[in-house]
């Protein structure tokens, strides 16, 4: 079923007794779904609960999300690592961690999230450390901000 608007959410929480970045991608599965088989050349079923599929997905989502999400901490590029992912309703949840930041003072974003599949596509970005969060809007082509605490 298409929609009329493409929206994704992207949390990134700062958790200092871990030190790590916690952060969720919440994306329409249908646009996801799209999105990756256009970037893998691949046939994509986002609901598939088979493992060899899960584990295709699992790959091209890690592969996209690593091209098209950068994220910068406290000036030094950091890398994510692929927690899992979920569908609710009509959304699917993507999780990711940066382990190894016991303090966030800095977070530069880089995000063009499923721009290359609709140019209506808005980025909402959400970053929290500190106990403050800050929220930015990322309008189509725009895809830089930078979050300090």
């Amino acid at each position: 079923m298409a929609h009329p608007f493409f929206m994704s959410v992207i949390d990134i929480s700062h958790n200092p007794k871990e030190a790590s970045l916690e952060i969720s991608v919440r994306v329409f599965s249908d646009d996801l779904e799209k999105t990756l088989q256009q970037y893998s050349k691949q046939k994509i079923n986002i609901l598939s609960q088979h493992q060899n599929e899960k584990a295709i997905i699992e790959k091209t989502l890690l592969a996209y999300m690593t091209e098209h999400l950068k994220l910068s901490v406290n000036g030094k590029p950091a890398r994510f690592l692929l927690v899992g992912y979920e569908q609710q309703m009509e959304s699917t949840w993507c999780y990711f961690e940066i382990d190894k930041q016991p303090v966030v003072n800095q977070v530069a974003v880089d995000c063009s999230l499923l721009y290359d599949y609709e140019t209506n596509q808005v980025n909402i970005v959400h970053v929290k450390s500190k106990g403050v969060q800050k929220t930015y809007k990322l309008d189509y082509p725009k895809r830089d901000i930078s979050f300090s605490f």
